[in-house]
Parts: C-alpha cells; structure tokens; sequence
C-alpha cells in the first residue's frame, strides 16, 4: 500500500486546505520521508533534506494534481534535495551517472581494477563483507543476513552504502 493509500482521507483534506489536516500529514510522512532520505543522503544532510521536504509538502500541496501520484511526488522532492545537498557539500552530484559513465570510459581495465580494489580497501569492515558477499560469493540478501547475524535490512542498507561510499571513492 503507498503512502497516499494508507493517508488518503488525511491526504483529501490537507490537498482542500484543511490546516489541521496538512499538520497531521506531516506527521505522518516524516517517518517515511527519514527513511527515504537514509537511504538516498550522505549522512549529514538526513535532517536537511527531511526538514527541507516537510517544508515543500507543506508549501506545494496544493499543486499536486494526482493524490494517488502523492508519493512518488514526496520521494522525488527528497532525493532531489538529497543530490541538491551533495552537490553544495562535495562541490559536485556524487549520483551523477553522466559522470560515473565518462570516468568509467577513461579508464584501462588493469587501472579500473586497481582503482576497484582500493575503493573496496577504504570501506569499514562491516561494508566490505557485505558488497564480498553479495557480489562476489552472490549471495543473496536472506543469506547474507544470516550469516552476518543481521536483519535483511540492515544488510540491504549497509550494501547502499557502501556501494555508495565505493562510487564516491571512485569518482570523487
């Protein structure tokens, strides 16, 4: 069930102007919202982008046309002020595939394996079992959580992160 599903009638009256309602919402997507954004910030911008979010949905309502459209509306308001937050902070969008694909093309395949193998090396321990699990011994996700003794996903977020931590290393 998405978001606009389970918060329609809520979702109804926030979308009419109801102000009581729009702060009920927000209430009730900002777990959502922090979820989403863990998963698609660097770390330090989670309370940004959530706030900035809250700040939108608040502002933009209205202007949605589609209610049942609502949540992927909201994730995308999240994950551009994610990348927006990136970009100010790193000085460029580390989820810029343009730029993964023109610094992959630069690359012989002996360099590429030697730039691989150090992005794997500057990962915590904890994340480079997981991405030699799942991607070299190809696990899946139910099996490397029991081996690792962790819930599905913790592994699924820790395997997030540290392929995104391995892509900044590599085109950062």
């Amino acid at each position: 069930m998405s978001l606009a599903e389970q918060h329609m009638p809520v979702l109804d009256a926030a979308h009419r102007g109801d102000p009581a309602a729009l702060a009920q919402l927000l209430r009730l997507c900002q777990p959502d919202i922090r979820r989403y954004a863990q998963r698609n910030c660097l770390i330090g911008d989670v309370d940004d982008a959530v706030q900035e979010a809250l700040l939108v949905l608040s502002r933009k309502l209205s202007s949605v046309r589609m209610l049942a459209a609502f949540s992927g509306w909201l994730f995308q308001v999240v994950k551009r002020e994610c990348h927006r937050l990136a970009r100010t902070a790193l000085g460029h969008d580390p989820w810029d595939d343009e730029r993964a694909e023109q610094w992959l093309a630069g690359q012989d395949t002996a360099c590429l394996r030697i730039e691989l193998i150090r992005a794997l090396e500057s990962l915590p321990a904890d994340y480079l079992k997981v991405v030699l699990l799942r991607d070299f011994a190809e696990l899946s996700i139910a099996e490397i959580a029991e081996e690792t003794g962790d819930s599905v996903a913790a592994v699924k977020s820790r395997l997030h992160r540290a392929r995104q931590m391995a892509r900044e290393y590599l085109i950062g």
